[in-house]
């Protein structure tokens, strides 16, 4: 369930998101600002919507949806995709498909942190969050 995912959620550690975003042909100075930028994630519900906020110094996004129902998606390097988030046991998982290529984040709740595992081809970034 979703529920679990609820809170705000601070980025602590990030492994490999620049190979990440270069697989991902994302702009240098918008891979800069990625590396540095800590953004923290405010996951809430509210009935069957679900809204995932992140913030940061950089930019801030927000997505809202229902689970299983795809929807557009701007990214925060100007990718417009088509999204759907469902639950898979208990991973949040996030596929975005834009001009024939997908990527997918799948969240996860693992020693109390949120983990986020993105994967692109074969290039998997692994972001850590704590509950703030």
């Amino acid at each position: 369930m979703v529920d679990a995912f609820i809170g705000t959620w601070k980025l602590v550690e990030t492994v490999n998101f620049d190979e990440y975003m270069k697989a991902l042909e994302v702009a240098f100075t918008t891979r800069q600002a990625g590396n540095v930028t800590k953004p923290t994630q405010i996951i809430s519900k509210n009935g069957d919507k679900v809204t995932i906020r992140t913030e940061s110094t950089f930019k801030n996004m927000e997505i809202n949806f229902k689970l299983g129902e795809e929807f557009n998606e701007t990214t925060v390097d100007d990718r417009k995709c088509k999204s759907v988030l469902k639950m898979n046991g208990n991973n949040l998982v996030h596929i975005q498909k834009w001009d024939g290529k997908e990527t997918t984040f799948v969240r996860e709740i693992k020693d109390g942190k949120m983990v986020m595992t993105l994967t692109f081809g074969n290039v998997t970034a692994v972001r850590r969050y704590q509950k703030a």
